[in-house]
């Protein structure tokens, strides 16, 4: 396989997962639960086709005797989509299902805190962001003088997704507190009594 069919094959890898991170980047920016439940459908449905290009890259590549390196660099985070962050989606579905008597109802503040939670976006969003580093890899654009490409690509890979991470965990902390009702202090009828 040529050169060419590499960087098509790992494009459309690169956009069918950029595609799912961002949409859940977007999931607790949802105004409905109904909204909700549909951005996580199809965000399931991303993440089945992100899977499914897995599968057609290293059965095309070596139907036709190529090589799929560069294509290993988003599969660890990948894993991580279909063992993790799946899971979390179907519980967000079926969360979001519980509203459905109320379509029109606005987004709880729990179930925005949960559709928030790190382990949703940041795989996802690690896992794009490792197709488009392999995009140079497949190119054979990764040949820097004196320095190993892959390296590089794993050490800006391993940058991000502690960045992504920690960006995800601010932000589903900062709405797991607008989740939880205040605590108010006993009436002084209680201190008089004692």
């Amino acid at each position: 396989m040529n050169t060419t069919g590499d960087l098509i094959l790992i494009g459309a890898l690169a956009a069918v997962w950029l595609g799912a991170g961002l949409l859940a980047d977007g999931l607790p920016l949802a105004g409905t639960a109904s909204d909700l439940g549909r951005r996580a459908t199809l965000l399931s449905r991303l993440v089945s086709a992100g899977a499914a290009a897995f599968v057609a890259v290293f059965n095309i590549t070596a139907l036709f005797g190529g090589h799929s390196g560069a294509a290993l660099l988003p599969a660890v985070p990948a894993l991580v989509v279909l063992i993790v962050s799946r899971r979390r989606l179907a519980q967000l579905r079926r969360a979001a299902a519980a509203f459905a008597t109320a379509p029109l109802a606005p987004l709880p503040p729990a179930l925005s805190a949960a559709a928030a939670h790190p382990l949703i976006a940041a795989p996802l969003q690690v896992t794009g962001l490792a197709a488009v580093v392999a995009l140079p890899v497949a190119g054979g654009l990764g040949g820097l003088p004196g320095a190993d490409a892959a390296g590089i690509a794993l050490v800006v890979i391993g940058v991000a997704a502690v960045a992504t991470g920690l960006r995800h965990a601010v932000r589903h902390s900062r709405l797991s507190g607008l989740a939880v009702a205040p605590i108010r202090r006993a009436p002084r009828v209680l201190s008089r009594l004692g």
